[in-house]
């Protein structure tokens, strides 16, 4: 039940551990199982420290400070090039190593029993396998004793904190947790470009991950999985189906595709909120919470 506007500033902290210890930056060249844990604990620490001082903000209120702390961690990585350079200001680092398991580099084309992978393909399949085990992750959380306790803060937290449940340690506990995943991601991400700077991490890119939760379904794991994959694949289609359609119809490009992808995009989310405000697929507490708000 926590609006947090600034998710992209754990991403970025993730992306910038993974450059620092795996790029000639530093020269330091550390293996990625080692250091993706160290990303989702910096992370997570980064997620303690703005849960900390905003425990009793919620609503508006809460997006509006996590929004900053979104902005702040991203014009500090853009100025932390100066007296001591780390990041390499808004130039950014290149050069970073890719996933490398026993020896394999994932961005190489490798042949198995005969047939060819290619680098990005290898790519999907790792990340793949660790997206099933995020959505694994997740769900046992939803049924577990923590994952009961947020649902009951989330409903009310005066309530639940009556009911003898710590509701500051959870919901620093939620913030670390949710931190945590986005700095995994941001190693990853920050892995395969093989270069990271603080444009990669502007404000709109919060707001998609916003969107794909709202879209798919609020309190519902399946239902941002179909979020996720719609606000990824209908730009692309979008991106290649634009030009031509305008093409056969007005004999000209009237709108680029970029801009009419933000149309569509910001029309469709307008229509969800209409037609279905809790999303496409929400979890059934959400649907009975809210027909039973409408009664």
């Amino acid at each position: 039940g926590l609006l947090d506007l600034g998710y992209i500033a754990f991403y970025a902290v993730g992306a910038y551990t993974w450059a620092l210890l795996a790029s000639p930056q530093f020269g330091l060249h550390l293996p990625f199982w080692l250091i993706l844990p160290i990303g989702a604990a910096v992370a997570a620490l980064f997620g303690v420290l703005l849960g900390t001082p905003t425990l009793r903000l919620r609503g508006d209120y809460l997006a509006i400070v996590t929004l900053g702390f979104g902005e702040i961690i991203r014009i500090f990585l853009n100025n932390l090039d100066h007296p001591i350079n780390i990041t390499n200001g808004p130039v950014g680092i290149n050069r970073i190593d890719p996933i490398s398991i026993a020896g394999v580099e994932l961005t190489r084309t490798h042949e198995v029993l005969g047939l060819e992978f290619a680098g990005t393909h290898l790519y999907y399949y790792v990340l793949l396998g660790l997206v099933m085990l995020s959505i694994f992750i997740c769900i046992r959380l939803e049924d577990s004793r923590v994952g009961r306790a947020w649902i009951a803060i989330r409903e009310d937290e005066v309530a639940a904190q009556s009911m003898g449940i710590n509701t500051r340690n959870v919901k620093l506990l939620a913030f670390a947790m949710g931190a945590s995943f986005g700095g995994v991601a941001g190693g990853l991400f920050a892995s395969f470009q093989g270069f990271v700077s603080p444009e990669s991490f502007i404000l709109l890119e919060s707001i998609m991950v916003l969107c794909m939760v709202v879209l798919g379904g609020l309190g519902h794991v399946a239902g941002v999985v179909v979020g996720a994959l719609l606000l990824a694949v209908l730009p692309e289609v979008l991106r290649s189906t634009a030009s031509p359609i305008q093409q056969q119809l007005f004999g000209k490009v009237l709108v680029d595709p970029e801009s009419l992808r933000m149309l569509l995009f910001g029309l469709a989310l307008i229509l969800v909120m209409l037609i279905r405000p809790t999303g496409l697929w929400p979890s059934p507490i959400r649907k009975r919470e809210f027909a039973s708000e409408e009664a």
